[in-house]
């Protein structure tokens, strides 16, 4: 299942109830369930299916000359996360969800928001992401590469709806990104790719209590 990150998360979570064949880790070649966790090829992004063991000896720092990292399943909600006016536009995210996380090659933050043709990276001036990470230390604390800082802005909160950011696994992104994409219709998303959006969030949030 070698393949960028959205390719790879269709195949595993996409087309339910269609016959798959049975997927392997792609670095031993070992059969794994549908349920299975990620490693990020740094060389080029791409996420790769794993079985534990494999999964397990990517968590070590420098394996494999540092070319794989295992994605962490950890779901962490930044209570009182809020952006002040003007911020969201500072990013330079033109919709109200975007993510956020570090390329340790690159050695910059990337910022990715969803849309019709998927994932889109947005040039993030670094003074903004400086300025929103020196106000929230617990930023500093998200691992390059493998997670990442999911937000929800609202512009225009109706009563009892505030700006959301929670620490995800960058697949949880992805995945999100998916959803979206076959969801989407018309100029917004339309009510199909919002009620996505809503049921994901929902899910994040219970999971980031658990």
């Amino acid at each position: 299942m070698t393949g960028q990150p959205l390719e790879v998360l269709a195949r595993v979570r996409g087309r339910r109830g269609a016959p798959q064949p049975a997927a392997r880790c792609e670095l031993c070649a070992a059969d794994v369930g549908d349920e299975h966790p990620h490693v990020v090829d740094l060389d080029d992004r791409g996420l790769r299916c794993a079985c534990r063991a494999c999964a397990l000896l990517f968590t070590r720092p420098g394996a494999a000359g540092g070319r794989f990292r295992t994605v962490p399943d950890r779901y962490a909600a930044l209570d009182g996360f809020a952006l002040a006016p003007g911020q969201w536009e500072e990013l330079q995210v033109p919709v109200s969800v975007a993510f956020f996380f570090h390329n340790s090659r690159r050695g910059e933050v990337a910022a990715f928001y969803p849309g019709p043709a998927g994932a889109t990276e947005s040039l993030l001036p670094l003074d903004a992401w400086a300025g929103l990470e020196e106000s929230r230390p617990a930023l500093g604390a998200i691992e390059p590469d493998v997670e990442a800082l999911l937000v929800r802005a609202r512009a225009r909160p109706r009563p009892g709806e505030r700006d959301e950011a929670y620490v995800v696994p960058i697949d949880a992104c992805y995945e999100l990104v998916g959803r979206l994409r076959r969801a989407w219709k018309g100029f917004d998303g339309g009510p199909e790719a919002h009620a996505e959006l809503d049921a994901f969030f929902a899910h994040v949030r219970e999971r980031a209590r658990g």
